[in-house]
């Protein structure tokens, strides 16, 4: 029997860059850590664990991993498609590590494999343990992550309904059902021999392990990034979250605007904006750190809004990107400490660039799925002074009003 005071296991996580649910869904953060840095932090933290390794075939994911303590091993284009097993993902790691991998020589691999599963953002290390510890005494050949359930279950059969552990005449309470069990696809505990025998990590006797359900999210597609974002807001007693940056950047439309705009018979532009962003930036503004609006838009209302505001504009921008560059070298800005606040497929290139991309509760999918923080307010009701609020509880001395404030609307043209 192994040692139980030494590490048993060996943690593997499968992380693709490609995903159809949620463009780059690993890099994708919740309470501004990505999901492939909270999946090794996760294991990391489990005593049973001798080494994280991350499999995958995208050069940030990788720098994303490392960062966090994992060690990486490249996935071959042949088993790194949308069809790919996470299987073959984990046996090709056990070969690598085995034969010597990147110049490092071969080493025995652990009595215990396990599969982790980046789209659980919420893993419990002593529920994790606590697996590794029944497969490494020999009590399970493999345990699996579930969740309890006593929802009355269905199934369609040929076109018919038919009810799963209970009937239509007998519907008997919670307290009388035996409960379900579901996967959550967190981890997957196995012995290392038996799943290398049977390239499947369901063998033997298999045992579950159950963990919280309101923890148990699997992110496949946008609505489950957002549902695991506001789990974590729920649980913060602060208010406002603050955003320690030096510099703060802005698309406009859909961000100071709601993304409407109102036209007259001469195609004069107006756009709907909010007293209390105004105050919101006026109170950032006084304490010097930079801000910009950043803009595609060429109509002079961007500019006089930023007149407005006292702050700097860049408007008619094509290249986002190259802009926001420029300007943070002129500002002698660390990329990583500037937030850039956007809420369209266009602001995607210039997210890409600094440490802190945010995006309005509102905002595209795509860009929520990119964003480090989502906020709670919609762009023109409150989204920037909402920003503000937090970068004012980052900086000492400085006094913070809810972000419920009044948001008067006014119009600017």
């Amino acid at each position: 029997m192994p040692d139980q005071t030494s590490p048993s296991a060996i943690v593997i996580i499968p992380a693709r860059g490609g995903s159809q649910g949620v463009p780059l869904k690993n890099l994708a953060r919740v309470d501004g850590i990505t999901l492939v840095g909270r999946a090794v932090q996760a294991s990391l933290a489990a005593p049973s664990v001798a080494e994280v390794i991350v499999s995958t075939d995208h050069d940030e994911i990788a720098a994303e991993a490392r960062l966090h303590g994992a060690r990486v091993v490249a996935r071959p284009a042949e088993i790194a498609g949308s069809t790919a097993s996470s299987e073959s993902a984990l046996l090709h790691v056990l070969d690598r590590v085995e034969a010597g991998d990147g110049g490092l020589p071969p080493q025995e691999i652990p009595p215990v494999t396990v599969l982790v599963q980046c789209t659980s953002p919420f893993i419990d290390p002593e529920d994790l343990d606590t697996a590794i510890r029944r497969v490494t005494t020999g009590d399970k050949d493999v345990v699996v992550a579930v969740s309890e359930t006593h929802d009355f279950q269905w199934r369609i059969d040929d076109g018919v309904a038919t009810p799963v552990g209970h009937t239509t005449e007998y519907r008997p309470r919670r307290q009388e059902r035996a409960p379900h069990f579901r996967e959550t696809g967190a981890f997957y505990v196995m012995r290392t021999d038996g799943f290398r025998a049977g390239s499947t990590r369901f063998f033997g006797d298999v045992g579950i392990q159950p963990v919280a359900p309101e923890w148990s999210i699997e992110i496949d597609e946008p609505r489950d990034l957002w549902l695991a974002r506001q789990l974590v807001d729920q649980e913060s007693d602060a208010a406002p979250l603050p955003l320690d940056v030096d510099a703060l950047v802005t698309d406009f439309d859909g961000v100071h605007t709601d993304d409407h705009a109102y036209v007259d018979q001469d195609g004069t532009e107006q756009v709907r904006v909010s007293r209390g962003d105004g105050m919101g930036v006026s109170r950032l503004r006084r304490t010097g750190l930079p801000f910009l609006i950043l803009s595609t838009e060429t109509n002079k209302v961007v500019a006089s809004r930023a007149d407005k505001l006292k702050v700097q504009v860049m408007h008619g921008v094509e290249d986002k990107a190259r802009a926001l560059r420029a300007w943070i070298a002129e500002q002698d800005l660390d990329p990583a400490r500037v937030a850039y606040v956007g809420n369209d497929v266009n602001d995607l290139a210039a997210m890409a660039v600094v440490g802190w991309p945010v995006a309005v509760a509102d905002a595209r999918p795509e860009v929520k799925a990119q964003a480090r923080l989502v906020l709670s307010r919609e762009g023109g009701n409150g989204a920037v002074r909402e920003i503000c609020d937090r970068i004012l509880a980052a900086r000492p001395g400085e006094v913070t009003s809810s972000t419920a404030a009044a948001q008067a609307p006014v119009v600017a043209g």
